[in-house]
Parts: structure tokens; C-alpha cells; sequence
């Protein structure tokens, strides 16, 4: 009897130190992306901009972590090519808006959803919503490289609650051009940025640009009742960014703080204890890059960063140095051939310009069938009706060097490189000196230009917005 005591007593010690190690494995959270196309941090209400109204992405923000200083790439598809792998675009060669020759990624380097899948996690790019919702996500993926054979695998909503843990996006179109959302803004009460001219035609752009992230504020706002309704909401992680900056002249395809700055907000769920450096209810000011989601989500999975990757890992404990410089890029977009580059510290913006004979308003076809501001600049232009700082885009050649003192000038007006004080001239060398070393660093592959014959296929292609290809919508 003693004996059979004695057996049952190591048995149940056993069990107990089963269930001890069970509870003290981390639970790995499911990743919901929700990614807002073309919107900066001015068409979120809690950025205090008159007549905006996004009173669920402010909620998501107040509850989770909001990034003051996230930066993403000036144009979607190089963009995207980034934050999908954690890698600068002109360290892979997709640095030039969708082009037909396409080249693979290099080795060493994948889609964000193969590291996710090796690491346990089934992914999606949700197309096919609830029918009630009313609406689908849009599928984008715009990468400006050979994509893996199947990068997602689904495309259905109806596929995540039976499939965990998940990595999923939702693409919204709303904010991209054109804009297409119920009225509600009013145009007589926006207060336009001083590089715009006060006119009916911008007031009227500018609250439909508002609007169209009201509309995606509502879409956003049925997305979380959803979670709720198939009790994904207590386990699901969700990350909630801006793909660059708005489709406005001077934003996207520009390389301005409105170009690259995008909003990040990430909210946690309940059901799951917040990594290290995250803490609800907080305002962030770490300077990130797009770069940087790919290692972080993989920090999420309980994944390492891969060797190869330039992101770095903001969450966890594995979290590295905050970054000091933040850069930015241009190259071709659409037919327009221009190399910019850009870096920015916590007080200065540096940009150089390395094809000046390029004026900013060069000829685009996709800008002057699109953006109606593009036109009116010229127009005014022509007339003398502009103030200086509304005429700086329609100068015939582009300055060489350009320097910003964002504590002072946060709308990037004057121009401290053409006559630096000694305080500027010292800012000016020394971010002239770290471009130039990052430019050397990142192997920057702009410093390359395409063929003619790659630049005249990309002006055949009608202006708007490619379509995207559809995802399977089930896993085999």
C-alpha cells in the first residue's frame, strides 16, 4: 500500500511539474496588421487636426502604444518591399516604383510570412471578410521584386480562428487616391499646411483626405467587433500603420517629414502579458523605421531576427539600440527618374539631391491626373499668386543640399543649407557625413540608374494603382 502511495505521490509530482511548465511557457500571441495606405499622422483626430475625425484608431491608440517617430517609405510598393522583409529597398534592388524587371530576393533574405511560417504561425492577407462587414480588404501586396510562389496561406477571415497563432494583414484603400467616403468634413473649417495656397480647390482636397480615414475609422471599428464576436480579441495582438505618408504633393514621392512619417500604433491584448518595452496607455518617441516590424513580429513569435536582416527588434526582450538617424529614399516613381536621399535626427532633416536638373513638379502623369493641387501650383505659379513657400515646388531645378531645423521650422520651409549659421553648417557636414557612410553601409543599389528601356516601360503603364493579385483563399 505504501509502495502504491509512494508511486501515485512521483506520478502526481510529475503532472504537477507538466502543468507547472505548460504555464510558464510564454503564449505567443496571434499578429493582426491593419494597413492604412497613404495616410500621415495629421489624418488621425489625435494629432489635434481640425475637422478630423477618428475616434476608434484614437481609442486603439490611448489603450496601446502609440510611436510619435515612425517612418516608412515615401511610395508603396518600396515600402512595402521593406517592411515585408526587414530590409532596405535599395539594399535588395526595389528601390524603383513596380518596374517589369523584376529580380528575386537575395539569399539570405525572405517574405516576412516565411519567417512567420517557419516559426510556427499561419498567414493571411484577409481578402474574403464576414459578409455582414460589407466590405473586403484589398489583398495589396506591390512588391517590387520576384515574390515567393505562395507568400499567404489564406485569404479568408473564416480560416484564422481555426488556424493559431496567425499572422494576418487587412489592406485598406481608403485614404489612397481617389478618395471615396461620405462627406463630412468642411472645407471652409480645415487649416491647411503654409506650403499649400488658400483655395477652394485644396480645402476641398484636404477634407476629402480627412474623410477618406473617417471611412477607414468605421471599416476599423467593425474589424474589432469582429475579433470580439469570434473570440479572437484577448490573444490578438494589433498593429495598425500608415504605408507612407499622404497622397498629396509634397508627401508621397517626396522626401519630407509628411513623405515618410506614418502612424504605428499597437495595441495589446489581455489575454497575454505585454512584452518588455511595451507599456499601455504610453506615447513612444523612439525613432523607428518600417524595417523594423519584420524582426519585432518575429521577436513576438518567440523567433530569432535572421542574420541577413536590417530591422531592429523595438519589442522584447531582444530589443536593440534605439536608432539615432532615420533614412529615407526616392528613385523612379512611375515614369519621373529622380535619386533623393534623406536622413533625419532628432532635430534636423538633411536631403541631397542628386539629380537637381529634375524639378520637383516634373512632368507624372499619375500626379497630374490624380492630385489636383499638382495643377493648381502650376497655374498659380504662372500667375505670381503664390508666397515663397508655396512657389519652393515649382522651381525649375532642385536645390543641391537641403537642411531643416524641425524644433523651429516643423513644416520644413526654410532652408538652412544655401546660408548655415555655424551651428548649421556643423549640423549640415555631420549629417552629410553619416548619409554618406549609410549610403556606403546599405550597399545603396540607386546609385545604379535603370535602362531607358526600363524607364519608357514604366511610362507605358496607365497612371493609378496596380491591382493586386489575389491570395488562395484556404491553405491546401
Amino acid at each position: 500500500m505504501k509502495r502504491h502511495l509512494a508511486l501515485f505521490s512521483i506520478a502526481l509530482l510529475h503532472s504537477l511539474g507538466s502543468v507547472s511548465d505548460a504555464a510558464d511557457t510564454p503564449k505567443r500571441p496571434n499578429i493582426l496588421w491593419l494597413i492604412a495606405e497613404d495616410m500621415g499622422p495629421e489624418a488621425l483626430s489625435r494629432s489635434g487636426t481640425p475637422q478630423a475625425s477618428t475616434p476608434q484608431i484614437d481609442k486603439l491608440a490611448k489603450e496601446g502604444v502609440y510611436y510619435m517617430h515612425f517612418y516608412d517609405g515615401m511610395v508603396c510598393s518600396v515600402s512595402r518591399s521593406s517592411f515585408m522583409t526587414g530590409m532596405y529597398a535599395v539594399s535588395i534592388g526595389a528601390q524603383n516604383h513596380r518596374t517589369k524587371n523584376k529580380q528575386p530576393l537575395p539569399e539570405g533574405v525572405k517574405v516576412l510570412t516565411e519567417w512567420m511560417r517557419g516559426a510556427g504561425y499561419f498567414t493571411a492577407n484577409v481578402v474574403k471578410l464576414p459578409e455582414q462587414l460589407g466590405f473586403k480588404g484589398t489583398g495589396k501586396t506591390d512588391w517590387n521584386f520576384v515574390p515567393p510562389a505562395q507568400p499567404f496561406d489564406s485569404a479568408n477571415w473564416d480560416d484564422l480562428k481555426s488556424h493559431q497563432p496567425f499572422y494576418a494583414q487587412i489592406n485598406f484603400n481608403e485614404t489612397h487616391r481617389t478618395y471615396h467616403a461620405p462627406a463630412k468634413a468642411d472645407p471652409a473649417k480645415v487649416v491647411l499646411p503654409p506650403y499649400y495656397p488658400d483655395h477652394p480647390i485644396v480645402r476641398k482636397d484636404w477634407a476629402q483626405y480627412l474623410d477618406s480615414a473617417t471611412e477607414l475609422d468605421r471599416k476599423v471599428t467593425l474589424i474589432l467587433a469582429q475579433l470580439e464576436k469570434d473570440g479572437l480579441a484577448d490573444n490578438t495582438v494589433l498593429v495598425l500603420f500608415g504605408d507612407n505618408g499622404a497622397s498629396m504633393a509634397r508627401a508621397k514621392q517626396f522626401c519630407y517629414e509628411e513623405s515618410f512619417h506614418a502612424p504605428l500604433i499597437i495595441h495589446w491584448p489581455k489575454g497575454i502579458t505585454p512584452p518588455a518595452h511595451f507599456q499601455p496607455g504610453t506615447e513612444d518617441p523612439r525613432f523607428l523605421d518600417g524595417i523594423d516590424l519584420a524582426p519585432t513580429m518575429l521577436a513576438l513569435a518567440g523567433a530569432q531576427k535572421p542574420v541577413r536582416m536590417q530591422g531592429r527588434t523595438f519589442l522584447g526582450d531582444h530589443t536593440e539600440p534605439p536608432r539615432e538617424y532615420v533614412f529615407g529614399t526616392r528613385d523612379r516613381c512611375d515614369e519621373t527618374v529622380m535619386r533623393i536621399r534623406s536622413v533625419r535626427d532628432s532635430r534636423y532633416r538633411y536631403i541631397r539631391n542628386f539629380t537637381p536638373a529634375t524639378p520637383f513638379l516634373a512632368p507624372n502623369k499619375y500626379k497630374e491626373t490624380q492630385y489636383p493641387v499638382w495643377n493648381l501650383l502650376r497655374e498659380l505659379h504662372a500667375q505670381g499668386k503664390l508666397t515663397p513657400p508655396q512657389a519652393f515646388l515649382c522651381q525649375p531645378r532642385m536645390p543641391d543640399e537641403e537642411l531643416y531645423d524641425l524644433d523651429t521650422d516643423p513644416h520644413e520651409i526654410t532652408n538652412l543649407a544655401t546660408s548655415p549659421t555655424p551651428e548649421h553648417a556643423a549640423a549640415l557636414q555631420r549629417l552629410r557625413s553619416v548619409l554618406e557612410k549609410w549610403i556606403e553601409e546599405v550597399a545603396d543599389q540607386g546609385r545604379t540608374f535603370e535602362s531607358p528601356e526600363a524607364v519608357q516601360d514604366a511610362a507605358a503603364k496607365p497612371a493609378g494603382k496596380a491591382k493586386p493579385k489575389r491570395q488562395p483563399d484556404a491553405a491546401n
